[in-house]
Formats: structure tokens, C-alpha cells, sequence
């Protein structure tokens, strides 16, 4: 259900994509690492191959596939008839998916279209679109880093195209995290985060949320 427009009145946190790191548990899956403009918390969403490759393409200026991707020709559509996407508000946190909404505008009059959050940042490249989250999600799901925001990715700058594109291969479907206690959970938390483990930080970071 998309929420109403008068719902985005309140506080928003604008975000940043810092890169898109490597899943060191899952094959075929990534992590999307977003920051606060204005402060040291991180926040990691998982997302499939074909996000990753889509969001990686759209940030490379220079790279333009011969065929146009499925984001590329949403944007072309929208172009064509004089639609605008504005925003992009991550606006829920659900046992550790992230549901997001577009904020579209067509002759002066807005709309809101409920996407998935890695379509809807893959947009939000392509048109240029500013990125927000709610204060009480950031609260809930963001990471704080020890490191300096500005080298957490250094190593992952100098991710390939072609190792994005792939079929994700499935999952265990057991959490080990379950058996684990709440201070165990956070000393791991810790140690992901050290590793820049985004992938696995986030995972832990939706347990312990669970609890």
C-alpha cells in the first residue's frame, strides 16, 4: 500500500550511494551501501545481480549498453510523456525488506508509485532524483562506521561491470543468526563492519531488529 502524500511531511534524511559492495556469503547478491549526507551512518540493502548492474551502469556516465535496460527505457517512457521523477523515499522496514515509493510529477501535479527500493534507486540515478529515508528508519537499520565515510568503498571502486551480470544463485534458507545472543549479535555486527562486510552487517542488523 503506497502511503499519502501528506505522510512525506515528515522528517526525511536525504541519502548518498557510496557504491555497491560484494555479498561475501550469498552468491549473486549485493549490497547497496547508501549514507546520510550529513552524518556517519550507513545503510546497507541487499539487492539481486541485475540491480547491482543496472545501478552501476546508470552511475558510469560513460558506459551506455547497445540495447537499453528495462530502467533505461522506464525513463525514456516517462521522458516521452512529460513525467518527472522528483524523489525517491525509502518509507518502510519490514523484517528486513525495504519498501520505497516515487515521487512523479506530470504537469504540476504529483503522483506516488510503489516500487521496489532497488528499482526505485536505479531511477533515481537515471533521473537525477534525490534519495531520502525516514529518521526513525535510520534509527531503527543504519550502520554508525568507525571508518572514514569516504574510504569505506575504496577496494570496491574498482568493481567490473561483467561481475555483475549473472543468475543469483539460491540461498540456505537457515539464518545461523538465530542461535545467537543479542550481545553475540552485536559483537559480529561489529566484526562485519570492520570487514566492510556490508552484506553480512545487514543481515545481522535485521536480526537483531527481529528481537
Amino acid at each position: 500500500m503506497v502511503p499519502p502524500l501528506n505522510c512525506y511531511r515528515m522528517s526525511l534524511v536525504q541519502l548518498d550511494i557510496k557504491g555497491i559492495s560484494y555479498s561475501q556469503t550469498q552468491s549473486g547478491a549485493y549490497a547497496l551501501v547508501l549514507t546520510e549526507l550529513e552524518g556517519k551512518r550507513t545503510l546497507p540493502i541487499i539487492i539481486g545481480a541485475f540491480e547491482a548492474q543496472s545501478i552501476a551502469i546508470a552511475l558510469e556516465k560513460e558506459i551506455k549498453p547497445p540495447r537499453p535496460l528495462t530502467h533505461d527505457l522506464f525513463r525514456t517512457f516517462a521522458e516521452r510523456f512529460q513525467i518527472t521523477i522528483k524523489k525517491v523515499i525509502i518509507h518502510k522496514l519490514v523484517d528486513g525488506v525495504f519498501f520505497s515509493s516515487l515521487i512523479c510529477e506530470k504537469n504540476g501535479t504529483e503522483e506516488i508509485i510503489d516500487a521496489r527500493t532497488s528499482d526505485a534507486i536505479a531511477l533515481a540515478v537515471r533521473f537525477n532524483a534525490p534519495i531520502y529515508t525516514y529518521e526513525t528508519i535510520l534509527e531503527k537499520a543504519g550502520i554508525y562506521l568507525k571508518l572514514d565515510p569516504e574510504e569505506i568503498l575504496d577496494e570496491n571502486e574498482e568493481l567490473e561491470l561483467d561481475d555483475l551480470i549473472g543468475e543469483p544463485v539460491p540461498s540456505d534458507s537457515k539464518n545461523p543468526y538465530q542461535k545467537l545472543s543479542l550481545r553475540e549479535l552485536n559483537n559480529e555486527l561489529g566484526i562485519a563492519i570492520e570487514k566492510e562486510d556490508y552484506e553480512t552487517a545487514a543481515k545481522i542488523r535485521d536480526e537483531i531488529s527481529k528481537r
